[in-house]
């Protein structure tokens, strides 16, 4: 059986370049690249957290991928303190969709969209209170 090494999310936007610097600005991913063909148009980006990276496609009818327009997923990003990451993300012109709340599950989460629509929920796990 083959050994599973990494998983790389991939998501799909219109503007890849603004994508980047959005989530960066908002959500603290570290910068990657931002690839362009001859013509100076985005065609593939990256972002970084930790060990990491989420790749940035363009919307390309020959792959079959477009930008969402209703997202049925998304992704889920442990961060230190999700109060604070909250308050950065707001700042920056985050869409979000619920306030940081105590989950009965362990932890601490809101969720956000960025400007193209995908989900995010960003968590930090915190002890759990044993039922009365």
């Amino acid at each position: 059986m083959n050994k599973i090494n990494r998983i790389i999310p991939l998501l799909v936007y219109r503007d890849i370049a603004a994508a980047h610097d959005f989530l960066v600005k908002a959500f603290g991913f570290d910068e990657g690249t931002v690839d362009r063909n001859a013509d100076g148009q985005p065609v593939h980006g990256e972002v970084h957290a930790g060990d990491t990276t989420i790749w940035l496609h363009r919307v390309t009818a020959d792959h079959g991928l477009d930008s969402p327009t209703i997202a049925s997923g998304g992704l889920v990003v442990h961060v230190d303190d999700v109060d604070a990451h909250y308050q950065r993300a707001r700042a920056a012109g985050a869409r979000i969709e619920t306030e940081p709340q105590n989950q009965p599950y362990g932890q601490r989460e809101y969720e956000a969209r960025d400007p193209e629509g995908h989900r995010w929920w960003f968590a930090t796990p915190v002890q759990q209170v044993p039922a009365a």
